[in-house]
């Protein structure tokens, strides 16, 4: 005997189910990211700036990476709402600093001497060859269009490259930042076991 099916959604009931699955996501948004007021900066001095990255997958990915890694802090340049749910706990965890334009998140991050580093697939500097200072702050770009400002109105920020030895010209920001935040602590692994 055939098994019963439900009918097909119509147009209007598959949009009405992805208006409300929008809203459940924007309440989950809003919430986590009261909760983030309460955040502290983890261990390690190092910061991510996500540079107008689609909010989607890989924004709440990097944040639990920068918790896996126990990173200071994870700055967003014109970011919209995400889904805090696959970042396992670290939108709350995480500190989170919010800008409208990449300038802002500059200022800020100069202003607590950070040295700056774009993530680009042609960058000037190789990652395993690069010494990354102790207060060193990641830039990841757009997946699509890269990033958002101009590097030569920025002359202090460096410009660092991932090599890749395969065809692919470039990973995917999540993974890509997972990366330079392991290469941060592989190098500064003697100041971690001196804190412990």
């Amino acid at each position: 005997m055939p098994e019963a099916t439900d009918p097909p959604l119509t147009r209007s009931q598959r949009r009405l189910e992805r208006i409300n699955r929008l809203k459940q996501i924007e309440q989950r948004y809003r919430r986590e990211r009261q909760r983030n007021i309460l955040a502290q900066p983890g261990r390690h001095p190092f910061a991510l700036v996500l540079d107008n990255l689609k909010a989607g997958y890989n924004v709440p990915k990097i944040f639990r990476s920068t918790q896996a890694f126990s990173g200071a802090a994870v700055h967003l340049v014109n970011v919209g709402v995400f889904d805090p749910a696959a970042a396992k706990g670290a939108f709350r965890k995480v500190p989170a600093h919010f800008h409208d334009h990449f300038s802002q998140a500059h200022a800020a991050l100069r202003a607590e001497g950070y040295t700056l580093y774009a993530l680009t697939a042609d960058g000037e500097e190789s990652l395993p060859d690069t010494w990354l200072p102790e207060k060193s702050a990641f830039i990841i770009g757009n997946e699509e269009f890269g990033l958002s400002f101009n590097p030569a109105d920025y002359p202090d920020i460096r410009t660092l490259a991932i090599p890749l030895p395969g065809q692919m010209e470039s990973l995917n920001a999540s993974i890509a930042a997972s990366i330079v935040m392991y290469e941060y602590l592989r190098q500064h692994a003697d100041r971690a076991s001196q804190d412990d």
